[in-house]
């Protein structure tokens, strides 16, 4: 497929803008990324363009200084389920493309250098009472994938997407929430700790259709997730969730993006984040837009950070645009943190020693999160590798 974007217009004398480098005016609002399927048309990022200025470049760099031959693509194993159909889309088959187009250097990469797409498609009615189980398999070559996930007309279901070990992987994924459906879409990073991973995930949800997106990030040296979801049916809703714990080293990121496009839509956005550890570092950039036929809309963003030692760095930057006076409500909010000495006192007045009563407060926070999930063998897996870190944390 070519390119989606029109080239800028060249100015006499002038050099491109540091903020986005597409041209010698800056971008002015998430809707207007440049998106293309060719990589030549992003070029390798430099750490000046918008998307990237808080991203460690050199640590993703291997990705793209890999030669295309020597590439390779990970492993995917699904779990099988009654009512679950699992093949493989070439590009140009649809409806692989249908709703995603790459918006960065390695998400084009991830797209030319997948030449066959594993596509999940939920059968329309489908009830799953069981997650459907997806094992992605990395390594320390550079490797690429795309996925695509579909749920037809009123389907319901969990997908679970598990990433465990070594990785230098670019990571596509493709969800299409068909009319009436519901859907919930899980990714659970617990790579090993030199393990770099950049994944874009980009979503629609139809006429009354619902959409889950929880993304959970404890391990790897560098994790960036970016989800994007756009409302374009009457009636949809999307929750948007989010948690991690950043050690000392780790860079863990994700810029979300909500587009509240169709009429009297939904959308809640939560992302919360520890940190510890010396140079342990977390960037969560929210972007929401409700356009101008979004009327109806109620939208709400919001983004928690406890920072549990010195030497940690949150960067947290909520965005919002409103295109119509008619809406609902919205609102968004960011706040970062050390723990809150009332709540220490609170607990420590009560006989629980100082170290245990942080640790209660470090579950309890991240804790809302994880049981929004819906999969308590998952959630109790969770818990225990939030608590396995602290424990690591308290006696480093």
């Amino acid at each position: 497929m070519s390119s989606t974007t029109q080239a800028p217009v060249a100015v006499p004398g002038s050099t491109a803008h540091t903020d986005g480098g597409w041209g010698v005016v800056p971008i002015q609002t998430r809707s207007e990324r440049p998106q293309s399927y060719d990589p030549a048309d992003f070029g390798a990022p430099t750490g000046r363009e918008v998307n990237w200025k808080h991203t460690p470049i050199e640590r993703l760099a291997p990705l793209w200084q890999t030669d295309a031959a020597a590439t390779r693509t990970a492993g995917i194993t699904v779990g099988e389920h009654v009512g679950v159909e699992v093949d493989s889309l070439a590009p140009g088959s649809a409806p692989r493309g249908e709703v995603f187009t790459p918006e960065d250097y390695p998400a084009a990469l991830a797209w030319v250098r997948t030449p066959e797409a594993t596509r999940i498609r939920l059968t329309s009615g489908v009830e799953l009472s069981d997650p459907v189980v997806v094992d992605v398999v990395a390594d320390t070559a550079a490797t690429f994938t795309h996925l695509v996930i579909e749920a037809e007309p009123h389907a319901r279901g969990t997908v679970l997407l598990r990433h465990a070990g070594p990785a230098l992987l670019a990571q596509n994924v493709e969800i299409i929430v068909r009319d009436g459906a519901a859907l919930t879409v899980v990714s659970v990073q617990r790579w090993d700790d030199d393990a770099v991973h950049a994944a874009a995930h980009q979503a629609r949800v139809e006429r009354d259709g619902a959409l889950t997106h929880v993304v959970v990030s404890l391990g790897g040296s560098v994790v960036r997730v970016n989800p994007s979801v756009e409302l374009a049916g009457p009636g949809s809703r999307a929750q948007l969730y989010g948690v991690s714990f950043s050690d000392s080293g780790q860079h863990l990121e994700s810029q979300v993006y909500l587009h509240h496009k169709g009429p009297h839509t939904v959308g809640d956005v939560l992302y919360k984040g520890a940190l510890q550890g010396e140079s342990a570092r977390s960037v969560w950039i929210g972007d929401v837009l409700i356009g101008r036929n979004a009327v109806g809309t109620d939208s709400y963003e919001a983004n928690r950070n406890l920072v549990l030692t010195d030497g940690a760095r949150a960067d947290s930057i909520p965005n919002l645009e409103i295109e119509t006076g008619d809406i609902a409500g919205a609102g968004h909010a960011s706040a970062t943190g050390r723990f809150d000495d009332e709540q220490l006192f609170y607990l420590q007045a009560r006989g629980i020693p100082e170290a245990e009563a942080r640790r209660l407060v470090v579950l309890g926070f991240l804790g809302e999160i994880v049981q929004r999930i819906g999969i308590p063998t998952l959630e109790d897996e969770l818990m225990a590798a939030i608590e396995r870190e602290l424990e690591e944390g308290a006696a480093a």
